[in-house]
């Protein structure tokens, strides 16, 4: 159950985004980053359950570090407003398929699927749902599923990808470039409530076929 200070240090910390009002605050820094940790760890104890994939995973491997990188940036504040962690082998820093959780002041987010994936990575899931709609419409169209999440999302192209017919049954899911399963938890209050952790494992569980679908397709 992560604390109501956590989420409180991040409201101030969207106020106060500059590394002297954070060094001033390092105790408060490091007691919210060790709650959201504690979660981090309580969450991959439920999610191995489902998938043992990330059974031997450390929170501090799933969690992201809070510092920007503002090299490339217009936007020249040095930290995030979040507390992010991906439940994924090798955590953070995994390609593979996996579950992520994004805390934010009116802004938390569950994730789940594959990001981003490089083009030869595009292609091969591309193919995969063409040469196998079915399977992977009975994915998304699972009752839960729908009800959790509904559509997957992530950019998208305007027409149908070169070497795929535009009439396939599975044409807007090709068009795809991310395959994202999301979920935006906007209550504050309930991200801090009790019920909070065996809901995003309850959630993360129904993103399961869709994770395996996506490894499957990555890993052959």
């Amino acid at each position: 159950m992560l604390a109501k200070e956590t989420m409180a240090f991040l409201r101030k910390l969207n106020k106060n985004n500059n590394r002297e009002w954070l060094q001033n605050h390092k105790p408060e820094f490091e007691k919210a980053k060790a709650d959201f940790a504690n979660l981090v760890s309580d969450l991959i104890g439920r999610t191995a359950k489902f998938d043992p994939s990330v059974g031997g995973l450390l929170a501090e491997s799933c969690v992201f570090r809070i510092y920007r990188d503002i090299r490339f940036s217009k936007d020249k504040k040095p930290y995030k407003t979040n507390f992010g962690a991906y439940l994924s082998p090798s955590g953070r820093k995994s390609k593979v398929p996996g579950y992520y959780l994004h805390l934010e002041p009116g802004h938390s987010f569950l994730a789940a699927g594959k990001h981003d994936p490089e083009p030869s990575e595009l292609l091969r899931i591309r193919r995969a749902i063409s040469d196998h709609p079915d399977e992977f419409l009975k994915i998304l169209r699972a009752r839960n599923f729908q009800k959790c999440f509904g559509e997957i999302r992530g950019p998208k192209l305007k027409t149908a990808p070169k070497g795929f017919p535009k009439e396939h049954q599975a044409i807007e899911y090709l068009k795809l470039k991310s395959f994202i399963a999301y979920v935006e938890l906007p209550d504050d209050k309930f991200v801090v409530s009790k019920e909070f952790p065996a809901f995003v494992a309850s959630a993360f569980k129904e993103t399961k076929p869709l994770v395996d679908f996506l490894r499957r397709v990555l890993a052959d």
